[in-house]
């Protein structure tokens, strides 16, 4: 995926030899090699602007640290900054063309960084791309780091940006949830267990339902984004801090978090960090946890908005598009469909997540870019799933107000309502009978004089069996 242009090419050279670079790339030598070595995935690292900014925060901060060291010129750290503030704003994305599945435990993506920071900034400070003596992507903008720091750092503050932008998507949707449970919340129907029928409830209650089993995930979220907080900028290589000054680390931490106003902090043994990759395998997991219980909402959807005819029909989906290319009239609950195989996808990322992470070897995990790719790659789609799900189907559903409360007085559960007044004899006759002969269990208790029409009606009331209530209600044998 590299630049296309027609400017030309400048020459660069790193250990291995020269080569020439399109002049209109702010990318160099060694970017160009990444992108020619790992033509892997259509996982390109300009389609994550979350990490592009993390990388250009890490880079600004540790420009910031260096400049108060002495170890860059007033003139470099400007036009570091500056480059840096571009690409935060989301300028210059296009020059960041390189695979996010990649050897080397992200070097391809550090150099790219610095290459990038580097050129723009010779820019401004009046230099040709590629005149690295006034302002080198190793020697100034990488200055004090190594890409086993400055690029998991990079990716915990892309995946902390991502995780505000999810969690703001995710309340969201819930809160679609709940306008549909106080739509529904007079809505009496059937409630099920294991497919069978169960109890009354209202429709409002599994709307309610859905929203809370959503809403309990987002403590364990914030809980596992709050790791990403903790960096390991200054370990450099390994964690020993090796081709970093005395108090570079400290600084590079306080520029960090006067930068994001976050409480970024550092890691208390930076050996230990370096290696350890499990924030983004509990990450994985919370957003495993959130599709799973995703998938069971969406499939509950489907069953419950199954029909027209032949199905459970308890509400309408909002019809997207046609069902079939044979059947004329067929409409699927192509939107629940969807999110269902994000979710499927999001937990599969969650597998690659948890067995990159168990692949550290020693003082590093080179597994690392595959994992920050599922992660980020993750989020995006959990996201764009919500928007779809809450606008194209959520926000549509309509009840069947008749197919609920006939569901209700046709069911045989509806005897558990009777059960605490009419005992569990009377209760166990009336519904064998009625599934003898298909008769309503209503009809049964009055033919037999178990209840008044009153008592009955008065059980059988939504708001007597949709939550715990006392009745001083007797049964007439």
């Amino acid at each position: 995926m590299e630049t296309k242009c027609n400017a030309g090419f400048r020459v660069e050279s790193d250990l291995i030899g020269a080569r020439e670079v399109p002049e209109c790339a702010l990318y160099g030598v060694q970017t160009l090699r990444g992108i020619e070595n790992f033509e892997i995935s259509k996982f390109h690292l300009n389609e994550y602007p979350a990490f592009i900014k993390g990388l250009a925060i890490t880079k600004m901060a540790a420009a910031r640290a260096n400049h108060q060291l002495g170890l860059l010129t007033d003139e470099q750290a400007k036009a570091i900054e500056q480059a840096c503030q571009e690409i935060i704003d989301g300028q210059h994305h296009e020059h960041f063309p390189v695979d996010m599945i990649q050897g080397g435990a992200g070097t391809t993506t550090n150099m790219n960084a610095n290459e990038v920071i580097a050129n723009r900034a010779l820019e401004i400070m009046g230099h040709k791309r590629g005149e690295y003596q006034y302002c080198s992507p190793n020697d100034h903008v990488n200055c004090a780091q190594s890409t086993n720091d400055a690029y998991p750092c990079a990716i915990h503050i892309g995946m902390y940006f991502s995780h505000l932008r999810f969690v703001e998507h995710y309340k969201t949707l819930i809160a679609s949830f709940r306008r549909k449970a106080d739509e529904f919340a007079n809505i009496i129907k059937m409630g099920r267990t294991q497919l069978e029928d169960a109890v009354p409830m209202t429709l409002g209650q599994t709307f309610s339902g859905f929203a809370a089993i959503l809403t309990d995930e987002i403590k364990h979220l914030n809980e596992a984004a709050d790791d990403f907080l903790t960096v390991n900028m200054g370990a450099t290589a390994i964690g020993t801090g090796i081709c970093a000054e005395p108090g570079y680390s400290e600084k590079c931490i306080k520029a960090l978090r006067d930068i994001t106003g976050w409480d970024i902090k550092i890691a208390e043994d930076l050996v230990g960090a370096t290696s350890d990759t499990s924030c983004l395998v509990g990450y994985a997991s919370a957003l495993k946890r959130i599709a799973v219980k995703m998938n069971k909402i969406c499939n509950d959807l489907r069953l419950l908005a199954s029909g027209p005819r032949c199905g459970l029909g308890e509400f309408n989906l909002p019809a997207m598009q046609p069902g079939s290319s044979i059947m004329p009239g067929k409409v699927n609950p192509v939107i629940p469909e969807v999110m269902n195989q994000i979710c499927y996808k999001v937990i599969g990322n969650e597998l690659c997540v948890t067995m990159s992470g168990e692949a550290a070897q020693m003082e590093l995990n080179a597994m690392e870019p595959v994992m920050a790719q599922c992660d980020f790659e993750s989020v995006d789609l959990m996201i764009n799933g919500f928007e779809t799900l809450r606008t194209r189907c959520i926000d549509g559903i309509t009840a069947n107000v008749d197919r609920c409360t006939a569901h209700v007085h046709n069911s045989i559960g509806v005897v558990t309502a009777l059960n605490p007044v009419i005992g569990y004899k009377n209760s166990t006759k009336i519904a064998k009978e009625a599934l003898e002969t298909g008769r309503s269990v209503y009809d049964l208790v009055l033919e037999h004089g178990i209840l008044t029409k009153k008592d009955l009606d008065t059980i059988l009331s939504p708001e007597n069996m949709i939550k715990p209530v006392k009745l001083d209600i007797k049964p007439l044998k």
